[in-house]
């Protein structure tokens, strides 16, 4: 008794492990596409793998990417694109959890610019997307190629997402512009805009990109992965455990969880969203087979810098994490 008494004793004095404390930057937190990041934090995933993890958002994936290069953070949640991207550049990053398995993205068309009806009309015309080298900008300019457009002559105006893309769509700063749920609902509700391509579901995806478009997802650099391998399991346990919930739970349920302000001032067309936005996610995180090469072949469409690359996929992304996640549950 008095050995056990002695061991208990050591135990409470004994402070526990500090948290390991990481900052992840988010493009655009507020964004349906990227609500795995503020759920896992809402349903306390981080802090149950004995992390203490920062969110931050940016308005657009290019600038979590550039802070990411820098060194200034230890995980982006952005488009897998982005990977292979910078891997033509010279630059090795990766993505350890897949939660994206299409862009979920919209092209809206304003609803003054009676004259645009697909890609093909954006000459002489201004399209928005959340920054210059983004993402939104990379699909923008396949889409423009792919419908007989010089993606050189598209003019592209940065206007973030949320209420900044609303407000360019309203006074008519955009003809056109790419974005995301809940602001595309937010548009089509309000009559200021309509939707003339969809890459919000698997069959669009295909329809319109050739195939299954990973986007969304956590990545990292590989030598912080190599370096940090604990530090990246837990993180990934934690990724996946909110793929799961969000699998096996209502929009209802997951819109319980998020911030108040996601809304928009119109809960029922956020679950709505949400509902129709939950075929996007991927149940396990992992990358869905053919998805890396998709990705690939639209870059290469337009991007000289990768079509002069020998890019290396399974060099952008590693399924080891997640397996190792999934055959824990």
């Amino acid at each position: 008794m008095m050995a056990v008494a002695a061991a208990l004793a050591v135990s409470a004095s004994t402070p526990a492990a500090a948290a390991e404390k990481l900052t992840l930057m988010v493009g655009g937190m507020e964004k349906i596409i990227y609500l795995p990041a503020k759920l896992t934090e809402s349903l306390g995933y981080f802090k149950e793998q004995g992390l203490d993890v920062e969110l931050a958002s940016e308005p657009a994936g290019v600038k979590a990417t550039n802070e990411l290069v820098a060194g200034a953070i230890q995980g982006a949640v952005g488009f897998y694109d982005h990977t292979i991207d910078l891997q033509a550049k010279g630059k090795k990053i990766e993505s350890v959890v897949q939660m994206g398995l299409v862009s979920g993205h919209a092209i809206l068309a304003s609803s003054k610019a009676k004259d645009i009806s697909s890609p093909a009309d954006f000459p002489g015309k201004t399209i928005g997307v959340t920054g210059l080298g983004s993402s939104t900008a990379f699909l923008v300019q396949y889409l423009a190629k792919k419908n007989g457009v010089d993606p050189s002559k598209v003019r592209l105006l940065s206007v973030g997402a949320g209420a900044t893309f609303v407000a360019a769509i309203k006074n008519g700063s955009i003809d056109a512009g790419i974005t995301t749920e809940p602001t595309i609902s937010r548009v089509v509700t309000t009559d200021q805009g309509r939707v003339i391509v969809d890459l919000r579901t698997p069959d669009e995806a295909k329809k319109n990109l050739g195939g299954l478009y990973p986007a969304a997802c956590l990545y990292m650099s590989t030598a912080y992965v190599e370096s940090h391998p604990e530090v990246t399991q837990k993180l990934v346990n934690a990724f996946v455990k909110t793929m799961q919930y969000i699998s096996s739970h209502s929009a209802e349920d997951i819109a319980d969880k998020m911030p108040k302000d996601y809304y928009a001032g119109d809960r029922a067309a956020y679950v709505k969203a949400l509902a129709d936005a939950k075929v996007m996610f991927s149940p396990d995180g992992r990358m869905p087979a053919d998805g890396a090469e998709t990705v690939l072949a639209v870059l290469k469409e337009f991007k000289k810098e990768v079509q002069k690359a020998s890019v290396d996929l399974p060099q952008t992304y590693t399924n080891k994490f997640v397996d190792t996640a999934n055959a824990a549950k």
